[in-house]
């Protein structure tokens, strides 16, 4: 018989939007939590009950049990290796939340002290899809070293008890499929700002879910967007299917014909 979730203190690196979205309901479930970030974010925590240091050497010897890293893709490795780790003072659960997964498993595998565990995680929301809660909303995750389960599912118990969709996959997985559906929806998106599309008066179905996938794209920044690129492995594999598909959808256009409409498509 599995033991109860215990009360943990968690500490969040990193307190932007997302960290911020997470921390309320960690909070709900009784969890103490600490953060540390860039940005001064001291009066926000204050008001949320939440004790921050702008120092991260203070931070790491506040005694957290789970330390989840809330940063942007391309920044992660700058901010594990100017933590000063050494100074823990008992073995930890480390914790991502990144958009990808093997580019975080590898940083912290290669980081971290031997005695730390390691989970890497995919929340498949954020502050907007799962404003009206998390239920069977999915949230994508990977035992990449853990000796203490007792500690690691307590966390995870956290976004169970929320109704979400436990999902155990590897990270080369996790980063497979992403590319598949995340990364290709935001270069939809990203392709239908380019082109500045908009509505029009005689709107489709069809169309106004194009505009939504637009709107939802720009919601995130550029910088997501060159993360998810530049840290899968499996992301450009997807853009050059792509420029393919595009080539290909092009051609059968013009099949039978003798002339080449301006439809502003360049030859390769």
């Amino acid at each position: 018989m599995s033991s109860p979730p215990r009360t943990l203190k968690i500490g969040l690196v990193g307190f932007g939007n997302f960290a911020q979205f997470l921390a309320k309901t960690m909070l709900k479930h009784g969890h103490t939590l600490t953060a540390t970030s860039r940005t001064d974010y001291s009066d926000l925590c204050l008001q949320l009950g939440i004790l921050f240091f702008r120092i991260p050497v203070s931070f790491l010897e506040a005694n957290n049990d789970v330390i989840v890293f809330c940063t942007s893709i391309l920044s992660l490795s700058d901010v594990i290796k100017a933590m000063p780790l050494n100074v823990l003072k008992k073995p930890t659960l480390f914790v991502d939340v990144l958009s990808v997964n093997q580019h975080p498993r590898d940083l912290l595998l290669q980081e971290l002290p031997e005695d730390s565990d390691v989970l890497c995680t995919h929340p498949m929301f954020g502050p907007e899809s799962g404003k009206n809660g998390w239920k069977d909303l999915a949230f994508v995750f990977d035992r990449v070293r853990i000796q203490n389960e007792a500690l690691c599912s307590s966390f995870l118990q956290i976004f169970a008890g929320e109704g979400c969709r436990m999902v155990e996959m590897s990270c080369e997985e996790h980063d497979e499929l992403a590319a598949q559906s995340q990364f290709l929806a935001h270069t939809i998106g990203r392709i239908l700002a380019e082109t500045r599309t908009e509505s029009t008066s005689i709107n489709t179905r069809g169309f106004e879910t194009l505009l939504h996938l637009k709107e939802n794209t720009l919601r995130d920044s550029f910088d997501l967007y060159k993360g998810l690129f530049m840290h899968n492995k499996f992301a450009a594999r997807e853009l050059e299917k792509l420029e393919v598909a595009l080539q290909k959808v092009k051609q059968k256009l013009l099949e039978g014909t003798n002339e080449e409409p301006n439809i502003g498509l360049a030859n390769h």
